[in-house]
């Protein structure tokens, strides 16, 4: 993803969810990115084009059970 794509992903969790979330660039990735709290990654962030007038972005998370 595009840095001002990740930036507005950042302000949109931050606003949405929690101010301490970050959004960080995939290495050797260019259509996700990382969603991290603190140290602890949670998850990753897709964008998906399919269609150019109606773009989106899927956060995708696992929990593991040993969390919970």
């Amino acid at each position: 993803m595009k840095p001002e794509e990740i930036r507005k992903l950042e302000a949109y969790f931050k606003r949405v969810l929690n101010p301490e979330l970050q959004v960080r660039a995939r290495p050797r990735k260019d259509d996700s990115a990382e969603l991290y709290l603190g140290d602890e990654f949670l998850g990753v962030v897709y964008k998906d084009d399919e269609d150019p007038d109606d773009l989106s972005y899927n956060f995708s998370m696992a929990i593991l059970a040993v969390d919970l």
